[in-house]
């Protein structure tokens, strides 16, 4: 269910751009229409890799370390207006 956001949209740009790319006039040199084609079909094709990416979850280690440091220092914020002192900790992995 997570990511069932990310497949509806990786079919709909996929269908956007099976569909346009025989409508694109492409190899006629350096005229607007041409330059034009070439940056959108590279905008869509960034869009799928972005959403592929999600729904591969390829950094959700770095997602996960980045929660744990988080919480650590909103536990180090809140030991700090308590008036507690400061305690270091070795952060796992490191």
């Amino acid at each position: 269910m997570k990511g069932t956001r990310n497949l509806i949209y990786l079919g709909l740009v996929m269908a956007m751009l099976i569909y346009a790319i025989p409508l694109l006039e492409i190899g006629q040199g350096f005229t607007p229409e041409n330059i034009f084609a070439f940056v959108w079909i590279v905008l869509a094709v960034l869009v799928i890799a972005a959403h592929l990416h999600q729904i591969l979850g390829v950094d959700e280690e770095t997602r996960r370390q980045l929660a744990r440091v988080k919480r650590y220092r909103s536990w180090q914020w809140s030991r700090m207006i308590s008036g507690k002192p400061k305690q270091k900790f070795k952060i796992r992995g490191q």
